[in-house]
């Protein structure tokens, strides 16, 4: 008999990854996908599938919120998927069945459904009250007003892939991040470093007496600033210890004055 499995992600290209590599392994069916929090609040409670593949950050409500949504005595094995939420992947790694960090291979991905069929098959019995007080922990801090978007989760370190082992980079190590379509490329020193999310998103939990946007693409860190140099048409480059040149808008440059300046 096999093990039914709900697929949300916000996403299609992710969804359609993870059901590829579920349709390689036997003992697995997927009884259908999400792309939101709330489709995935109703389709666990319809569907009530055995293992869900939950992203943490989706557009309406994130995966905390879904599974706030569901009775904690009815919770499906949950693999957690993420791109770079420190704060929930120190969590997922000591108490959840299993966390997927994007992008992950085949083989990673193997491994956490191993892991949850075990889960399954034991009945679930220890990793559910292991699964319980981490949905107590975290969401008793946004209850005390600590969620994510506040000073507790500040981002003080990044998750990236490399050579496909996840190693942390400090963000004080960080010199410039740039926009990069759905991702933004981490510059530390010689390196880059391509991690899943938005420069909004960044420069959000980014330490402000650190970094300072200075472009809707670009932020720097404020000791890698050398000088700021006149350009054509009244416009202005930041110049970095390193050499490295990039553009401050308009639309930055008062607030990069501002900062520089310790205002």
């Amino acid at each position: 008999m096999s093990v039914t499995v709900l697929v949300v992600d916000d996403e299609a290209v992710a969804r359609r990854r993870v059901t590829r590599l579920l349709a390689e392994r036997s003992g697995v069916r997927v009884v259908g996908e999400c792309n939101g929090g709330a489709a995935a609040v109703e389709a666990i409670e319809t569907l009530d599938p055995q293992l869900v593949f939950l992203d943490v950050q989706m557009p309406d409500i994130d995966g905390f919120e879904v599974l706030r949504r569901i009775d904690v005595e009815n919770l499906p094995a949950v693999i957690f998927v993420t791109a770079y939420d420190q704060y929930a992947l120190r969590a997922f790694e000591a108490n959840a069945v299993d966390y997927l960090l994007k992008p992950y291979s085949p083989e990673r991905f193997s491994q956490a459904v191993d892991r949850a069929l075990r889960w399954i098959d034991r009945g679930g019995a220890n990793d559910e009250r292991r699964l319980k007080r981490l949905l107590q922990a975290l969401l008793g801090a946004q209850n005390a007003g600590q969620t994510p978007a506040g000073a507790a989760s500040r981002l003080d370190r990044f998750l990236v892939k490399r050579r496909g082992v996840g190693q942390f980079v400090r963000a004080e190590d960080v010199d410039w991040i740039e926009a990069d379509g759905n991702y933004v490329r981490l510059h530390v020193g010689p390196a880059s470093h391509l991690v899943r999310g938005t420069i909004t998103s960044c420069v959000g939990r980014l330490d402000p007496a650190r970094f300072v946007r200075i472009h809707r693409r670009f932020i720097v860190n404020i000791d890698r600033v050398k000088e700021l140099q006149p350009w054509f048409g009244g416009d202005y480059v930041v110049l970095l210890q390193d050499g490295r040149k990039l553009r401050l808008s308009r639309n930055f440059r008062e607030e990069f004055r501002s900062r520089m300046l310790g205002g």
